[in-house]
């Protein structure tokens, strides 16, 4: 099975959930977005996407959120490659962002279930049905830590036969999920939805992976993705234990600032976040920084 972004498949390999750029008077820095969605392509990554929680969407206007859309696809050099986040409160309202996103050229959309109530199954995949109505093919996050709304493998299943979803970014952690969603719907492509499962999850089958930390060191985490999806543990294994302190952090409520933080130490700009979230202090800090700077003291970049 494929592994690596194609045309007819454009939400397979490597998808970076983008950071978004601040200046630090907290508004959009887009052309500097722009360089940073074609710096990624340039080292090994396989697309974008924007407006997920790693780029803040929830802290940006309408016009913002459409406009970093744009900039991505115009950036990317191939809409294709641009999967952009269209998640909110309203099944309406998502469906708006998927209409945006194909407008703009985009391949592709990530979807979250409706995540302010604990919505039922059906009310799940009445969510899903509205935004596919679209065309634009949908892949699901499941995030039931934070969403409270849990794609269970048999919910995946139902959401693939009824032609709403075409993959998934697992997000919940559960590793052994990814065997019985193969059983359950072996054409529903596996996405890997944390960075600190990555290996796991491409021994168990995953063809793509939506990832937070080649935002910083998109060179080491390229390299680490493809062995572990061609099975040479020989080369993964050590690169993954070389990077799994750092890459943990993308699990964590603060990933955002630590992914954003280790860019800045490797020489990338992350910059400042928008409120509510804060800066880094204390042991949280030291933490990243840590981690980072070992990883960087290893040569990964």
């Amino acid at each position: 099975m494929a592994t690596t972004w194609t045309t007819d498949r454009p939400w397979r390999g490597i998808m970076v959930a983008t950071t978004l750029p601040f200046r630090e008077d907290l508004s959009v820095d887009y052309d500097a977005y722009a360089e940073h969605v074609a710096w990624l392509i340039a080292n090994g990554c396989d697309g974008v996407v924007p407006n997920g929680s790693l780029g803040e969407y929830q802290t940006l206007t309408d016009e913002e959120r459409a406009q970093v859309v744009r900039t991505a696809v115009a950036a990317a050099g191939d809409g294709a490659r641009v999967m952009p986040g269209v998640a909110a409160y309203g099944s309406a309202e998502s469906r708006r962002w998927a209409e945006q996103a194909a407008e703009a050229g985009a391949g592709s959309v990530l979807l979250l279930p409706p995540n302010t109530y604990r919505a039922e199954p059906e009310a799940v995949r009445a969510h899903y049905a509205e935004v596919a109505g679209v065309g634009i093919p949908i892949v699901a996050y499941n995030n039931p830590i934070d969403t409270k709304v849990d794609l269970t493998p048999g919910l995946l299943a139902s959401l693939y036969a009824d032609g709403s979803i075409v993959a998934v970014k697992e997000f919940s952690g559960d590793v052994r999920r990814a065997y019985e969603i193969a059983e359950l719907a072996p054409e529903l492509d596996l996405l890997i939805g944390a960075d600190d499962v990555l290996l796991e999850l491409a021994v168990a089958g995953a063809v793509g992976w939506i990832a937070g930390y080649p935002n910083a060191l998109p060179v080491s985490c390229a390299e680490l993705y493809h062995a572990a999806v061609a099975g040479d543990l020989t080369t993964a294994v050590p690169l993954y234990k070389s990077l799994h302190s750092l890459l943990r952090w993308d699990s964590k409520t603060e990933f955002v600032q630590s992914i954003k933080l280790s860019m800045d130490l490797a020489g990338r700009r992350g910059g400042p976040t928008r409120p509510p979230r804060h800066p880094l202090t204390g042991a949280i800090e030291a933490g990243v920084r840590t981690a980072t700077e070992k990883a960087i003291a290893d040569g990964h970049r």
